[in-house]
């Protein structure tokens, strides 16, 4: 923390000063001979100073990343997408071909595509041309459809229970009725994807991966933050609610790694409120802080993929409405593939953090996370960097960016809600530009407001962004 304090210019001595302006100075001189004998009798108090008017004291965070190695690297599609099958219970799949649509989603590649959800589990299949039910017994279409979705809720939804040994046999028969069959041989399988991992459900992990988790390409778990039912707007800024994801990511390593170490583990559903979502909320800006935030939590504790939960669908949690119109949480998405690459940097900052206080959790409003710039993005050259950074504060915060950052030129992409509903609306703007697309085939240009080099970087309050820092020339950065 630096503190910058105003002290009144030193007066210049002169040999014709008058007799007042020497009691001055000798009061002056009486004060300084007490004030030093304070200090060597042990009372570290700091000194009264009159400040100039209008001078406050300041906080400057000073940035600075790591640019030698990457800390993780994840998938190259680690942000995916999601379509649930509701899209064929309402009469909603001929508008997939909708060039707007289509459009919207070519913004977002590469991904991978999840088709699924929780009426995958009533779903009926029918393949007359599935070789391996001739073998006899249940074919791969059985188990597909059986193990789909969050197996810990069988008991809730079918009447019955399922355990993790016996599900991780499922899938090891599963693995071999597929391989005999062309089209299946070389797909990858992915798994148990559980629910919130509460202490049934690690359980339930737990027997799956000591019988199957050898079978599995990447381990899988959904997770919610909110009740849709009773979510408020502040709750987006809640910075317990935030840190929830942490907490779940350290259950799901531990057992993996006890099991399969570093096998590749997906957050393979993840939605910012329960129910559907609340319309006005889960649509809105201010779901955008869960859902960077998200991005940039998995990525540093290394998930490999996070699929989201959903790209188009009814209810208020996904990314494009049923107008087909982009909301908040898809400019975000847009941004953040245009701009962040799978290398993670390390961050070091000074002046965030107050002094924690015994029993006391410091939960940092302002959030920081640093990558290699995307290498597809043209505009950038190779060892460039890119930070995206929450601020949860009322007030906003500088950040002066040092060490290897330091007098670098930088491009800000700021994203700040549109219109009068402020964190509830349903539009942002870019940099002051309210996002809109051009046509049904145009996705708008997004333009970055240069800073000049050395500039402070100063962030509003309640706002999220992202700073590409410029011709860093990263070490970790140049090679893909």
């Amino acid at each position: 923390m630096r503190v910058l304090c105003a002290f009144p210019e030193a007066m210049s001595s002169s040999s014709s000063c008058p007799p007042s302006c020497l009691a001055l100075v000798a009061l002056f001189l009486a004060l300084l001979l007490h004030l030093s004998l304070s200090f060597q009798a042990g009372d570290r108090r700091p000194l009264p100073v009159d400040r100039a008017t209008g001078l406050k004291e300041k906080t400057l965070i000073l940035l600075d990343v790591s640019t030698k190695n990457p800390v993780r690297t994840v998938n190259e599609n680690f942000l995916s997408l999601q379509l649930d099958p509701s899209i064929i219970h309402d009469g909603w799949l001929d508008f997939l071909s909708s060039k707007r649509l289509v459009t919207l989603a070519r913004g977002l590649s590469p991904a991978f595509l999840r088709f699924g959800g929780k009426r995958t589990d009533f779903l009926q299949f029918q393949n007359l041309r599935n070789p391996a039910k001739s073998r006899g017994g249940p074919g791969p279409d059985y188990y597909l459809k059986n193990y789909e979705d969050e197996p810990n809720n069988y008991r809730s939804m079918h009447g019955r229970a399922v355990n993790g040994s016996q599900l991780g046999k499922d899938y090891i028969q599963l693995k071999r009725l597929l391989q005999p069959i062309r089209i299946y041989s070389r797909a990858s399988l992915y798994g148990p994807n559980i629910g919130r991992p509460r202490k049934n459900v690690i359980a339930l992990l737990d027997g799956f991966m000591k019988v199957a988790g050898s079978t599995v390409d990447a381990v899988t778990w959904q997770h919610c933050y909110i009740d849709g039912r009773v979510v408020k707007v502040m709750d987006f800024l809640k910075t317990r609610l935030l840190d929830t994801l942490s907490d779940q990511i350290r259950k799901i390593q531990k057992v993996v790694n006890t099991y399969t170490p570093g096998k590749k583990i997906w957050l393979e559903g993840v939605v910012t409120t329960s129910a559907g979502g609340t319309n006005n909320l889960s649509d809105s800006y201010a779901a955008g802080f869960l859902w960077l935030n998200t991005l940039g939590m998995l990525a540093n504790q290394g998930i490999d993929v996070v699929i989201r939960h959903s790209f188009f669908d009814h209810g208020y949690n996904h990314l494009v409405d049923q107008n087909f119109n982009p909301l908040p949480d898809y400019w975000l998405s847009l941004l953040y593939k245009r701009l962040i690459g799978p290398k993670v940097l390390a961050v070091h900052v000074a002046g965030l953090q107050r002094k924690p206080r015994p029993g006391r959790v410091i939960r940092d409003k302002l959030r920081i996370y640093a990558h290699c710039t995307n290498h597809h993005n043209h505009n950038y050259v190779r060892g460039s960097i890119t930070l995206f950074i929450i601020n949860l504060h009322r007030s906003r915060k500088k950040i002066k960016l040092a060490g290897t950052l330091r007098d670098k030129l930088v491009h800000q992409y700021l994203l700040q809600p549109y219109g009068q509903e402020g964190l509830k609306s349903r539009s942002v703007q870019l940099n002051g530009q309210p996002l809109m697309m051009v046509d049904d085939g145009t996705l708008p240009e997004l333009k970055p407001r240069p800073l000049r080099a050395g500039r402070t970087l100063v962030i509003p309050p309640v706002t999220m962004g992202f700073y590409v820092v410029k011709n860093v020339n990263a070490l970790a950065c140049r090679y893909r």
